[in-house]
């Protein structure tokens, strides 16, 4: 099976309207094939909404948007029980959880209890409503953005749940050369109108169970684990990353190496991968918060400090 290919293939598609962000598309990539759900965090207008639906376009899949509001309820995520009065019987209405590709648009502008009506879906790709238990169809991804500088009028992720995202990434300012490019490529229609998908879905569940026979040599497996454990440890660090995070980072680690067009992980790809799957993982003692340091710093720090691996 020809990952590389295919990947590459939703990247040139994806780059036709997201300039200049290759890396930021890889990890989406990532997160594609491990199955897990992506946070999308960075100011307004660098692309986070285009970037998600350029990802989900480009896949043969079925696709909802929700706008999270303060005023959105549960039932408005993943749907109702009504009485027919003509049937007369309860009929189940579903929401707009209950497709293949979800972006959940300024997911933080919702009430906690609407946030937390995702996370049974993002766990365990199922909804629960009253008695009923639904099965969500697969592949099942959830792309949520969110601002992190306009905090008013938001309500700010819990840990749950912030750690049942697979990756967290902040898309950053184009540089010159790319937003230029910008001009140029948005200057007489949206490219996003015109994407059409390049993968059905049907490959990418076959690519999703591929990336799982990616092999992982002891030492590497080991690396992943010290790695982890040297969250716990480090004295800027109030609370470290969970087993959930030390799964994350392996398979995760997988995916980068079939993305690349190997069939083994080697500790580049750990290295690589660290920061944006443990870092939202972690939260960063009051003290080092005081001293102006950010978690990704801390974070950076900590892979610095594990030794890597070397072949004898």
């Amino acid at each position: 099976m020809d990952i590389r290919a295919s990947m590459l293939q939703i990247t040139e598609n994806v780059e036709r309207v997201i300039v200049g962000k290759r890396d930021v598309i890889e990890l989406c990539l990532v997160a594609l094939l491990c199955e897990g759900h992506i946070l999308l965090e960075d100011v307004p207008g660098t692309g986070k909404t285009t970037l998600a639906k350029a990802i989900a376009r480009s896949l043969g899949c079925s696709f909802k948007r929700i706008q999270f509001t303060p005023d959105l309820l549960p039932g408005d995520v993943t749907g109702i029980l009504y009485f027919n009065q003509k049937e007369q019987e309860f009929e189940f209405r579903p929401g707009p959880i209950m497709t293949q590709v979800v972006l959940a648009d300024e997911i933080n502008r919702a009430t906690p209890r609407t946030q937390s009506s995702l996370l049974e879906a993002m766990q365990e790709q199922q909804v629960t409503v009253d008695v009923e238990t639904l099965k969500l169809p697969r592949p099942f991804l959830v792309l949520a953005t969110q601002n992190p500088i306009e905090l008013e009028g938001t309500f700010p992720l819990p840990e749950a749940q912030v750690d049942r995202f697979l990756i967290r990434i902040a898309l950053g300012y184009p540089n010159e050369e790319d937003e230029n490019e910008i001009l140029l490529r948005y200057e007489r229609e949206d490219p996003l109108e015109t994407l059409e998908p390049v993968v059905q879905a049907e490959e990418l569940l076959a690519m999703q169970q591929y990336v799982r026979t990616m092999r992982v040599e002891e030492s590497v497996r080991e690396y992943i684990v010290k790695v982890v454990r040297a969250t716990r440890e480090h004295n800027g660090v109030e609370l470290g990353v969970s087993p959930r995070g030390t799964l994350a980072l392996y398979k995760t680690s997988q995916a980068l190496a079939a993305i690349r067009g190997r069939d083994f992980v080697i500790p580049d790809d750990v290295k690589l991968l660290a920061p944006a799957v443990l870092t939202h993982r972690i939260i960063i003692s009051p003290q080092t918060r005081l001293r102006g340091r950010r978690p990704e710093e801390v974070m950076v720090e900590v892979v610095n400090t594990v030794p890597v691996p070397v072949e004898d």
